[in-house]
């Protein structure tokens, strides 16, 4: 699998670093490239959720995110749906944070409700995927502890450890960090005994304005046999999205001059 994903991603080479790299500076970089490019961003999102019986739900939304300094950590995100019907206009809305527990809003139009998605929280499933909470927004670098356990002719392969256990399902996960592109191409999580039991997969890579940006990834839950399948169109980033949009305001009033975009 890993072989297949690096022939989508090489052709979308950056310069390689004449030094070499310390694990922080790895996953730092892996971090920006998945989380962080541009000062904002778009992209209309297709969820393709295939359970262990083959049976598959859709579902569309729309997510804008904007970054709120320079140093790659305070930033803001939208996720907008569209279909099925019955998430037609659900809002999931976060702010991440530096230093303590990021802030999460999900907004059910049903039930014209506002409801705080608690940090213990974050690591259930996104609206009934196999993507968490966390996935969606990303985990902060500094909760885990971080090894490079190996270097290949393509990857660096690094081994993450939570700092406070207590509050993850996982002992640890090991991620592989293309690297020239630094995009995390594939990350395995393993559970309390060792087991590998779910599996990140960025399966297509498309350059776009100048950034190496994953067009298709998923998730895939080896102990329950499904997966979730994200298909990313209409990418965009530096829009100059306003701040203001990023509030609990718009949960209920969405911007849609920046959605239907």
């Amino acid at each position: 699998m890993k072989k297949f994903i690096a022939s989508l991603v090489l052709p979308f080479l950056m310069t390689v670093p004449a030094y070499a790299m310390d694990v922080s500076d790895i996953v730092a970089k892996a971090n920006q490239t998945a989380y962080y490019q541009g000062e904002d961003g778009r992209a209309r999102v297709k969820m393709d959720i295939t359970d262990n019986q083959g049976r598959k739900r859709t579902r569309d939304f729309v997510i804008l995110r904007k970054d709120m300094d320079d140093q790659d950590k305070e930033q803001k995100f939208y996720v907008y749906f569209n279909r099925p019907a019955d998430v037609n206009k659900t809002v999931f809305m976060v702010w991440k944070h530096v230093g303590k527990d990021d802030d999460r809003w999900m907004y059910l139009p049903a039930l014209d409700l506002v409801k705080r998605i608690a940090a213990s929280d974050e690591r259930t499933s996104f609206v009934g995927s196999d993507f968490f909470y966390e996935d969606v927004s990303g985990r902060n670098p500094e909760e885990d502890t971080h090894e490079l356990l190996e270097t290949t002719d393509n990857y660096y392969v690094v081994k993450s450890t939570p700092k406070n256990p207590d509050q993850v399902e996982f002992s640890y996960f090991k991620s592989y960090i293309h690297k020239t592109s630094f995009i995390p191409v594939t990350i395995e999580f393993y559970d309390k005994h060792g087991e590998k039991y779910r599996v990140a997969a960025a399966e297509k890579v498309d350059t776009i304005q100048g950034h190496p940006t994953v067009t298709q990834g998923s998730m895939s839950d080896l102990k329950n046999g499904s997966k979730t399948v994200l298909t990313y169109s209409s990418v965009q980033y530096d829009l100059g999205l306003p701040e203001d949009i990023f509030t609990e305001r718009y949960l209920r009033q969405a911007p849609m001059d920046y959605i239907k975009r």
